[in-house]
């Protein structure tokens, strides 16, 4: 052990003694404070929720640990070594906190930058954020929780901020299509869904747009209704949470969607309905102000009328069966990580920078010979995902994966009773709506709905689009986004 005036670092447990009674020792997945001094000042200074507070404790022994996966950032100044964390104050939330114990020698850089190393792991540290705040979307609060929660967290994390408030709708898309991909890491969205997917569609106008959707990643932090993307992300609807996760975040690799309709082409990153999801979705913008429960008030209004939505559907089906396609999910989960993936995807992007071509043409070709054709005349729900969680407490399609290449596409019939339908909406919470009867569900890589009524709604990621025949075709890995794993949705898989 080192002696009481100096500090020092034991290369075999990753100890850094700083005297006698206090050490600071790196786990394998935390980093553990001890200090045994019987009478101490510690000195924390907090940001973000919790005042700044030095106070003297008298304790005959002190031992703290910190997730490795909370630590933030690091330094060595003249006379300390500080450490700023995420610290959880409450379940859904955690706040900005350093603690500090001076040094007499400045030999604990090399145990400072291992603990960077292992707090970050895999994740790039200091990110450039374009952050991005729509002030009118959800309950009209993005400003504030960005400022409260979200950004005490990226200064501690060192982070390059650039914030800009967008002002119409739209605005982001030209921000994306204008945007120096160059300047930044990732594209942090402070709203609903609404703004990834006008990001995602403005990278998608560029005539880089392979290399921009690849080379740029999206974020978002829960500000709006559904905030889809960040439950399946970071598995959380907190802001100061979803964070720390951008903080930590994994460049993922992500399928989109194109849509094509008559003459248009978009993308779609998250779901696309027709039928009673869809009509729950934009017919009630009305009561934004309740919040994701909107969602369900609609479902049940729509269901007292059971209602059907005729339509035409054809699929190219990849996998048609439950059991195949849970073990197409099991398989997936085991596959080895891909060495220098994300270098690869790059590169080929660099080499071909423009959007994909269309395999299957477009909405206005003959429907290819080897599609399926499904039984639409009495459609009550179809709904795609390319995600797991809808909102909160929705894992509608649990068998989805970031970049397998294809979407779960779900049918149910209008006849099924209300006692049915009620059944199945209360059971996508504990997972068992999947295994139900009623629920057709195939693994497809394109499709196409034509729908038989002049008026209704068809919803791509929540936004509304003309209500006329629709194709979709997925694109493996062509866009990215920040997950924790690197590789999964924060959403339970099928049982």
């Amino acid at each position: 052990m080192a002696s009481s005036d100096s500090s020092a670092q034991d290369p075999h447990d990753m100890t850094l003694v700083l005297d006698q009674f206090v050490s600071l020792s790196l786990g394998t997945d935390s980093l553990l404070i001890v200090d045994d001094r019987t009478s101490r000042k510690v000195n924390r200074r907090c940001c973000g929720l919790l005042k700044s507070s030095n106070r003297a404790h008298l304790e005959p022994e002190t031992t703290h640990a910190i997730s490795l996966y909370n630590i933030l950032g690091a330094e060595v100044t003249a006379s300390n070594i500080v450490i700023a964390y995420a610290h959880p104050i409450a379940k859904d939330d955690v706040s900005v906190t350093t603690v500090q114990y001076p040094i007499k020698k400045k030999a604990v850089e090399k145990w400072v930058e291992k603990l960077l190393e292992l707090a970050y792991g895999k994740a790039l540290r200091g990110k450039r954020l374009k952050i991005l705040i729509n002030p009118f979307g959800g309950k009209g609060t993005a400003t504030s929780l960005y400022h409260r929660y979200a950004a005490p967290i990226f200064a501690a994390a060192k982070c390059q901020v650039d914030v800009e408030t967008t002002t119409h709708q739209g605005h982001a898309i030209d921000i994306a299509e204008n945007l120096d991909i160059d300047a930044y890491d990732t594209v942090v969205c402070c709203s609903g869904d609404g703004l990834p997917y006008e990001i995602f569609n403005g990278l998608g106008k560029r005539p880089d747009a392979r290399k921009a959707l690849t080379q740029t990643a999206v974020a978002l932090l829960p500000c709006g209704s559904g905030n889809g993307l960040t439950w399946n992300a970071f598995g959380t609807g907190s802001v100061s949470i979803a964070a720390l996760a951008v903080v930590k975040g994994l460049r993922t690799p992500l399928d989109l969607v194109s849509i094509s309709q008559k003459d248009s082409r978009t993308l779609s990153f998250l779901s696309q309905s027709f039928g009673i999801v869809a009509e729950c979705d934009l017919a009630t913008e009305n009561i934004r102000w309740m919040g994701a429960q909107r969602f369900t008030y609609g479902f049940l209004v729509r269901l007292m009328r059971q209602t059907i939505w005729p339509c035409d559907i054809a699929v190219k089906v990849v996998i048609g069966d439950k059991e195949a396609i849970k073990k197409h999910y099991a398989t997936w989960l085991t596959r080895p990580d891909e060495l220098d993936a994300d270098a690869k995807r790059l590169e080929a992007a660099a080499q071909s920078p423009g959007l994909p071509e269309l395999k299957y043409g477009t909405v206005t070709d003959a429907v290819p010979g080897d599609w399926d054709v499904i039984p639409g005349e009495t459609m009550g729900n179809f709904y795609a995902g390319n995600m797991a969680i809808m909102s909160k407490d929705t894992n509608m399609f649990p068998a989805t994966l970031p970049n397998d290449g294809l979407l779960d596409v779900v049918t149910i019939d209008g006849k099924v009773s209300r006692g049915t339908a009620i059944t199945m909406m209360n059971e996508i919470p504990s997972g068992r709506f999947f295994d139900m009867p009623e629920l057709n569900i195939r693994k497809a890589s394109a499709f196409r709905l034509t729908p038989h009524q002049k008026e209704g709604y068809i919803s791509i990621d929540g936004e509304r689009v003309p209500f006329e025949a629709f194709q979709a075709e997925v694109h493996q890995g062509l866009g990215t986004i920040l997950t924790k794993s690197g590789r999964l949705y924060e959403a339970e898989g099928p049982r």
